[in-house]
């Protein structure tokens, strides 16, 4: 999927068509004001105050087909430079934007706006030179945005749209909407039925079987992937006590967006985080260089106060389960220890056919500790990629408050984009809890820390690969592997049920769908489920001891022994394919 943003040309046409809706939208609601409409990555928006009325999906088309005509209209965006003074009376009717002018920069005496035909509005630009050029649009949706982002004040309503060159990117664009809605994990979630959420507890997921058995394979994956490479698993407790998120620094920095309760010893926090937890396991003993370095994984449950108007399915929730492990390592082998995670990462994205970017976050406003170490320790990433043989974009000022990072940005089937993993440098945690190590010469040392998701929360990671797979998961993944199903249940069931019990044996996950129904529903429901093998049980099957299967989505089906199709399916799933 396009970021257009990203892209120079489409951001100006993108920002222009925003301002082409809103002349529309005046032209319809003479009384309408507008705050601002900046360009996102999905296009851009704008919000509005329409004076008492509401703008409904139904309404949109009646915008475009005004944005239509003003732009046959073929008007050229003229752009003026005015005083502070002169923009304060040319909307001196308008709060939005005197509240815009009185917050500009003392030391913008010139104020720049943008006019096309009838309409005005403040910008610094640019735009493209005439609204003719602006042809190819959608407006996608209306919703509601607070003044300011603030609850405290007006909701002002929000038109977002998307801008393209031509007719024939936009129809792209809008075919990968339909198929994204098709595949989002929320429909798909209550299709398979993998997972519910309750009124009882906003942005806490219920699994149920099918997504608990989901939930399990990928945990019991990464749990072997990760023994394999030598991480140590541990677990730490869920709550801890304030002192030691003061200590960690996230009291201060975090404690806004952390659940926190009183009891007897104190005030206590449900961690946000892990890491705390982990350098207790490490202060637990004393180590010397040769253990290092230190691998703890750990699948920590961590709760984060999010907005209830954030909440988003399995993608935006309070409570989560990171994937996470944190590296205890002298400074010199931090460069050899990010290689051997970035190839630990290549190995488990590929198994799930994901693409990915790596950015590196730098230094934010709100760090801790010292600039000099700051610089290094960037460094030692930005050479630490470009040994292992990856390219990687600067994200200035986006790294955590201990540390900078490496963000890992998943591309999906529909070429969507997913901060996904992360690998954070950490030499200041270690020396706040007294953390060291004897080194060779008999000195103690502070270790340096690396904290590293490779899923960033099994939730997440669940919503994601749910809507890149469309739900269709490889064999391996899938909550229910197999289903057999009885042409006529009455006659064929016996060894239907007998075939399901020797497969269940060998560790497939398998049902029998014995119902009274017609053969054609049941082997429909097998399809909206998406059971991978759908083991289809009539006379000649019975008969002859034989297993007849499909696979889903297709309605070729392949008749063999039983000894030979497990051996088949066992070869699958071990592939992981």
């Amino acid at each position: 999927m396009v970021n257009i943003k990203e892209n120079e040309q489409l951001s100006i046409l993108n920002h222009s068509c925003a301002h082409l809706l809103a002349q529309a939208v005046k032209h319809l609601y003479p009384n309408a004001k507008f705050w601002v409409g900046p360009v996102i990555s999905e296009g851009f928006y704008y919000d509005m105050d329409i004076d008492g009325a509401t703008i409904t999906e139904e309404d949109l088309g009646k915008i475009e087909k005004e944005m239509k005509k003003i732009s046959k209209d073929g008007k050229r965006i003229v752009r003026h430079e005015i005083s502070k003074q002169e923009a304060l009376e040319m909307f001196k009717d308008d709060p939005y934007k005197l509240d815009l002018i009185n917050n500009m920069d003392e030391s913008d005496t010139v104020i720049s706006c943008y006019s096309q035909g009838d309409f005005t509005d403040l910008c610094r630009g640019p735009h493209v030179e005439s609204v003719k050029q602006i042809k190819f649009f959608k407006l996608l949706k209306v919703s509601g945005a607070y003044f300011k982002g603030d609850s405290k004040n007006k909701m002002l309503q929000r038109i977002y749209g998307i801008c393209f060159e031509t007719q024939q990117d936009l129809d792209d664009y809008l075919n990968m909407i339909e198929e994204a809605k098709k595949r989002d994990h929320r429909k798909l979630g209550r299709e398979m039925e993998l997972f519910m959420l309750s009124d009882y507890g906003p942005g806490l997921p219920f699994w149920l079987p099918n997504g608990y058995t989901l939930r399990r394979t990928l945990e019991d994956f990464w749990l072997d992937i990760h023994r394999k490479n030598n991480y140590l698993p541990i677990n730490t407790p869920i709550m801890l006590n304030r002192q030691l998120w003061e200590t960690s620094g996230h009291w201060d920095h975090y404690k806004d967006d952390m659940f926190t309760i009183d009891v007897e010893e104190g005030t206590y926090a449900i961690k946000p985080m892990n890491c705390p937890g982990a350098i207790l396991v490490y202060n637990n003993s004393l180590h010397s260089y040769k253990e290092l370095p230190l691998r703890y994984a750990e699948l920590g449950n961590v709760h984060r106060y999010e907005a209830s108007g954030a909440l988003n399915g399995l993608f935006r929730v309070r409570g989560f389960t990171q994937d996470d492990a944190h590296i205890m390592l002298a400074e010199s082998q931090i460069g050899e220890e990010i290689g051997r995670i970035l190839k630990l990462y290549d190995q488990i994205y590929s198994i799930f056919g994901l693409d990915y970017s790596i950015e590196l976050s730098t230094r934010p406003d709100n760090y801790i500790g010292e600039i000099e170490v700051w610089n290094q320790a960037e460094k030692d990433l930005e050479n630490a990629c470009l040994a292992s043989g990856h390219s990687f974009k600067i994200n200035p000022g986006d790294g955590a408050f201990y540390g900078p990072k490496l963000d890992f940005k998943l591309t999906d089937s529909l070429s969507r984009v997913w901060q996904c993993g992360t690998v954070q440098l950490d030499m200041q945690l270690p020396s706040r809890f007294n953390c060291v190590y004897i080194a060779e010469d008999g000195s103690k040392k502070t270790p340096v820390m690396i904290h590293r998701a490779c899923f960033g929360s099994l939730e997440r990671f669940i919503g994601i690969i749910l809507e890149n797979y469309g739900g269709n998961f490889p064999l391996w993944l899938a909550p229910v592997q197999f289903v057999t199903i009885p042409v006529n249940p009455n006659v064929h069931n016996d060894y239907a049920q007998q075939l399901t019990d020797k497969l269940a044996a060998v560790g497939f996950r398998i049902q029998n769908d014995n119902r009274n129904e017609k053969l054609g529903y049941r082997l429909r429901e097998a399809q909206i489920k998406k059971v991978p093998v759908q083991i289809i049980v009539g006379d000649n099957e019975v008969n002859n001891s034989l297993v007849t299967f499909r696979r889903h989505g297709s309605k070729d089906s392949e008749t063999v022994s039983v000894d030979k199709f497990i051996e088949m399916m066992q070869n699958e799933i071990a592939q992981k394919k």
